[in-house]
């Protein structure tokens, strides 16, 4: 049976690498995913060990291309998040959080694993919703985020191994809470490479 999902606007098939308490695909071809409670994918840098069980949904994506969505989050704890993943494997992924920090302000933030993770936050949002966005730029990756989807803020360039076999899509997590929902809306993609990583297109 083909568990395959499809996407208005996306070329790709997804599937789930851990399943959601709940989904749904909406008429405007939006993504909502309800996290359970104590869902994370974050390897600890103290060496405490990973937390893997965050719900995903993936594919497989070839060449330069940007993908973006509309993220709007029901923040409730800290670490709640909808987040768009670039994932290899266990040891080897990146994420682009919406996320909600320890003083409670909606943060963009950005994780990178190899191995371990690293944890950076990029700037406070007000409200819940911003736009996320993640760009293949040859064996480069870049993050962006945006309060209106025109004009975008690097928030993190960065390189991963391996640079091929590399799926992109969705995410959502609550490290601390009982459980989140994540509504990723206008979602779009373009097979073609950024041509400048800070000018803001």
């Amino acid at each position: 049976m083909d568990d395959s999902l499809h996407l208005p606007g996306l070329p790709f098939p997804l599937r789930w690498r851990l399943m959601p308490e709940r989904w749904r695909v909406g008429k405007d071809a939006s993504l909502s995913i309800s996290a359970g409670a104590r869902t994370d994918l974050f390897v600890d840098p103290r060496g405490t060990g990973p937390s893997l069980g965050a719900p995903r949904l993936l594919g497989s994506a070839s060449g330069d291309f940007q993908l973006a969505a509309r993220v709007t989050v029901d923040f409730a704890d800290t670490f709640d998040a909808g987040v768009l993943l670039v994932y290899a494997h266990d040891s080897a992924w990146a994420k682009l959080c919406f996320e909600r920090s320890p003083q409670g302000e909606s943060m963009v933030v950005s994780v990178v694993t190899r191995g371990l993770s690293d944890d950076a936050n990029a700037f406070p949002v007000e409200g819940r919703t911003v736009w996320l966005r993640t760009s293949r730029v040859g064996p480069a990756w870049a993050f962006h985020a945006s309060m209106d989807g025109t004009l975008w803020q690097l928030v993190r360039y960065f390189a991963l191994e391996p640079a091929d076999n590399m799926e992109v899509g969705f995410l959502a997590q609550s490290p601390m809470g009982a459980g989140c929902t994540a509504v990723f809306d206008r979602i779009t993609y373009r097979s073609e490479r950024l041509p400048d990583l800070r000018d803001g297109a």
